[in-house]
């Protein structure tokens, strides 16, 4: 006979790289291996979700891709619609979905209320039923806090929290970047926030099967350096500057470009990569994993999860992050420059000629983060899981300021 077990559902907007998703994928795998053996569904808002490594027990549902321009702005990625109408779609799809899969747990990636709001129809339908416990996932840095504070002001974001959601889960650690205190959340907020710690899978084997070398992929022999794009949607000039730059003897490139770069700009890389026997290029692979663990050195934009790749590998990075439109990406990069963890090179400085200086330098022995920094997020969200789903659902006050102390395990 049929025995209903945990459900888990996991929402991100997707509408600017594979980030998010990625992030929630990655939570799927811990949870998947964790003691609950749950039944997840991820709601992906990009159909590139299906072509990466998904747990067994998850299957994944892809919306309508939404598309954010650097200057902010949403509309259609594919379909040629107004993005009012996509959002309407996406909306009535996600609530479809939670309603009839009826989680247990709906954990939802950065956006309270959804891209656009669109998840709030979802969220005011789970609550009604009484029977979903909702978390809030954040990474570490949201942007600048001036303009967190507009923009969750302007949204309602702390109202959208207290209404729908039973707890806030930080992906970060405090001592880099204390979250509830750079953007002034309310006592009655930041009472929910509990910092996980970095997702640092690699030190922690959170794969049920752990990743090995791709079997479609020749690496070049002796050492690699490896260049990261995220999606590539706005990789163009990190890409560029490094297949221009001189690698040191001994050391070949390989460049992964990502699956949103523009044509004409993969072009031009694999044009360039044509003159060079020790520059490979790659645009899309499933688990990138197997690169990153072959590489030497990294230099890579600086979205969350390259970032807690290379430092759950211990691997020197040059990081070149996004700016524009939010400058989340820099102001992570500077704390943990700050902290001696990896090197900043700001996009207005890049050039190739400052990576081939930054190739060319003696790194010594990477640095040693352990003592530093929390990366044990992965082994600390099933601990968090297991509290939120022994506690009563107590939708009256459930969020006043003595539900316990935020913390992070090390």
């Amino acid at each position: 006979m049929y025995s209903r077990g945990r459900r888990i559902a996991l929402y991100s907007h997707d509408t600017m790289g594979l980030g998010h998703m990625r992030r929630n994928l990655l939570i799927a795998q811990t949870l998947s291996c964790s003691r609950f053996r749950p039944v997840l569904l991820m709601v992906a808002g990009a159909r590139e979700a299906s072509e990466l490594p998904i747990p067994e027990g998850t299957d994944c549902l892809t919306l309508p891709a939404l598309h954010k321009g650097t200057e902010g702005r949403y509309q259609a990625r594919h379909l040629e619609i107004p993005v009012k109408e996509l959002i309407a779609l996406r909306a009535s799809t996600i609530r479809a979905a939670l309603e009839a899969f009826a989680p247990d747990v709906l954990i939802v990636d950065k956006v309270p209320r959804g891209a656009l709001r669109e998840l709030e129809p979802a969220l005011a339908c789970l609550r009604a039923r009484g029977r979903t416990r909702c978390v809030l996932g954040l990474r570490d840095v949201l942007d600048d806090p001036a303009a967190v504070h507009h923009e969750w002001r302007r949204a309602a974001n702390e109202d959208a929290i207290r209404e729908y959601y039973d707890a806030v889960w930080v992906y970060g650690d405090p001592t880099v970047y204390d979250l509830v205190r750079e953007y002034r959340l309310s006592p009655d907020v930041g009472a929910m926030v509990r910092y996980t710690g970095y997702l640092g899978h690699f030190s922690l084997g959170a794969y049920a099967h752990p990743p090995s070398a791709h079997p479609a992929i020749e690496l070049p022999q002796g050492r690699i350096v490896l260049c990261l794009v995220g999606g590539g949607q706005d990789g163009a000039p990190l890409a560029e500057a490094f297949a221009e730059a001189d690698l040191p003897s001994g050391t070949s490139g390989v460049i992964l470009m990502g699956p949103f770069m523009p044509r004409e700009v993969q072009q031009r890389v694999r044009q360039r990569a044509a003159k060079n026997t020790r520059l490979l290029v790659l645009e899309f692979i499933r688990d990138p994993d197997a690169l990153l663990r072959c590489a030497e050195r990294v230099v890579a934009m600086g979205g969350y999860n390259t970032v807690c790749e290379a430092l759950s590998l211990q691997r020197h990075a040059l990081i070149v992050p996004r700016v524009k439109p939010r400058c989340e990406q820099l102001i992570r990069a500077e704390r943990l420059r700050d902290l001696g963890l990896l090197e900043l090179l700001h996009p207005d400085a890049l050039t190739p000629r400052a990576l081939t200086e930054w190739l060319a330098r003696d790194k010594g022995p990477p640095p040693r983060f352990a003592d530093r920094l929390s990366l044990n997020g992965l082994a600390r969200i099933p601990q968090l899981l297991g509290n939120l789903l022994a506690t009563p659902i107590d939708r009256t006050n459930a969020h006043l300021p003595h539900r316990g102390i935020r913390h992070v395990a090390r």
